[in-house]
């Protein structure tokens, strides 16, 4: 233990014959989702205290997003783009648009795309991946910023077939 608690060791783990020991610190234990409220325990006579909950704007009715609307016009032309279902992201990583630094983008807004063609790159765990597009159409919308986190699931283009 004094070896763990001593070096930037977060687990040990030790087997020998069938005994096997694991000694991990805090940072290696599964911390609880950040979302579900948490309790502090007081004296009986105090009410329990909750954590501050971040506040959240209050939307009118019907609009989802808390981003504000640059221009009407803009609105209006993303609403008949989003009826189309967007290309998701496979994994998790940094979405870069284009093969390398200073090079052209794979794709362009207006560019037509056949199934299989490279639209981007996600770098994860210093892995370059090639992300292809999984139909044929034109690319209508490019969701995501070069450069940026991306996660499993986020819509990164919009491809009308």
């Amino acid at each position: 233990m004094r070896l763990v608690d001593s070096r930037d060791i977060v687990e040990l783990q030790l087997k020998q014959l069938d005994c096997e020991l694991v000694i991990r610190k805090k940072e290696a234990l599964p911390q609880p989702p950040s979302a579900a409220p948490v309790v502090m325990m007081q004296s009986p006579s105090q009410p329990p205290v909750m954590p501050p909950v971040p506040s959240v704007p209050a939307l009118p009715p019907g609009q989802a997003s808390a981003a504000p609307t640059p221009a009407p016009s803009l609105a209006a032309s993303k609403s008949a783009k989003s009826s189309l279902p967007p290309f998701k992201c496979p994994m998790a990583g940094t979405f870069y648009r284009s093969p390398a630094p200073g090079e052209p983008p794979f794709v362009k807004v207006g560019d037509k795309v056949q199934k299989g063609q490279v639209l981007c790159i996600i770098e994860a765990m210093k892995l370059m991946n090639e992300i292809e597009a999984d139909q044929s159409g034109t690319i209508v919308e490019i969701l995501a910023e070069d450069g940026k986190a991306v996660s499993v699931d986020m819509p990164l283009f919009v491809i009308e077939p």
